[in-house]
């Protein structure tokens, strides 16, 4: 059965450079803004959706197909979806994995997502990648320049904006079995559910506690390791999250941090983090493994990093691992304690599994150190 062409409606795009496009309307009408990023990857759109770090943005799904194989319960990272909009080039009404239960515009009307498509997103990936990172909005209801424009200032800046509170868990909550002989306590900006996973499929014993959540309560859970998580917004907004990485770092006991963590152990040791240009989003991005000489494929979600001076000059890290496209810093060790963060996502889902090793590291230096 072919798709109903009378039931398509309008739908605009209009970017904070003023660059204005005319798509068709795809999930939820209404009018929705937020930073404009992109992903390249081919599979995952649900997981890629539904990741905490993801809030705040509107994205460009780069694949020329989107829907495909339909949504299922099983393939989300957090318990809802957390872009502000959607962009596609073309869009499957039908999907083809027998396993799903639902097709992908119905997933975004319940989850209220505002999304467009018939949009040449080749073309504004280029636009996006050369131009830098700004602010957009879709639009079902608004059609004048004028109306649009005036949404779109009401769209707050990604640069100084703290999100990881407001959507981190709001009571602690354990994952694994109770009896095991790890115990780690994980700081939650926006952890994603396979992060998770990985940890207890090692067998520890997680609890997940509030961003906000003070040492002293950390503690009280007597944890063998801490692991900071990733999520959304600007790190150098988070002095709250500094002051409990430096209270970790000082407890001795082992740390682990990802993407967002990554940056604040970099903060807690005094190397400042800075807005990328348009970020690095997507499954393929190539980092080698400077104490191993191996490069790795890896999963990236962030659009800010760590100043690479600072980070070179500090007698407080040593840089582990670097991205291969840009120089970029990846990865980080503290000297003289068992506390390293990396820039990527090994957990990578979806994405490529080069980067598990990482959690095996962690477990293990959480052995060591009991």
């Amino acid at each position: 059965m072919g798709v109903d062409t009378s039931a398509i409606v309008p739908a605009w795009l209009l970017l904070e450079d003023g660059t204005l496009i005319k798509g068709k309307s795809f999930g939820a009408k209404g009018t929705s803004g937020g930073e404009i990023c992109f992903n390249t990857g081919m599979t995952g759109y649900q997981e890629v959706f539904t990741d905490p770090s993801y809030t705040g943005q509107v994205l460009i799904m780069n694949n020329a197909y989107v829907g495909n194989y339909g949504v299922m319960n099983a393939d989300v990272e957090s318990d809802s979806v957390k872009i502000r909009g959607l962009i596609a080039k073309n869009i499957s009404h039908r999907y083809s994995r027998m396993t799903a239960h639902d097709n992908l515009e119905n997933y975004l009307v319940a989850n209220k997502i505002v999304a467009i498509y018939d949009v040449d997103t080749r073309a504004l990936v280029q636009h996006v990648r050369d131009k830098g990172a700004m602010n957009c909005i879709i639009s079902t209801e608004l059609q004048d320049l004028q109306s649009l424009k005036a949404e779109l200032d009401k769209v707050p800046d990604m640069d100084g904006l703290e999100l990881s509170s407001e959507i981190s868990t709001k009571e602690a909550y354990t994952l694994g079995n109770e009896g095991a002989k790890i115990r780690i306590a994980v700081l939650d900006f926006g952890v994603k559910r396979n992060i998770l996973h990985n940890l207890v499929e090692r067998g520890a014993y997680v609890k997940v506690f509030p961003a906000k959540t003070d040492f002293a309560t950390l503690e009280h859970f007597k944890p063998h390791g801490y692991f900071i998580s990733n999520g959304p917004g600007d790190p150098g907004s988070m002095d709250y999250a500094v002051k409990t990485v430096k209270e970790v770092l000082a407890s001795e006991k082992p740390f682990f941090g990802i993407c967002l963590g990554h940056q604040l152990l970099a903060r807690a040791n005094d190397i400042p983090t800075f807005k990328m240009h348009h970020g690095h989003r997507g499954l393929n991005h190539p980092v080698k493994n400077l104490q191993t000489g191996k490069s790795e494929i890896t999963t990236q979600n962030h659009g800010f990093g760590v100043d690479p001076e600072a980070v070179k000059n500090s007698d407080k890290v040593e840089v582990t691992h670097l991205n291969l496209n840009d120089g970029s810093i990846e990865g980080i060790k503290v000297k003289g304690k068992k506390a390293f963060s990396v820039q990527y996502h090994p957990e990578a889902t979806p994405g490529p599994h080069d980067s598990r090793y990482l959690f095996d590291d962690f477990i293990s230096m959480v052995e060591s150190a009991m």
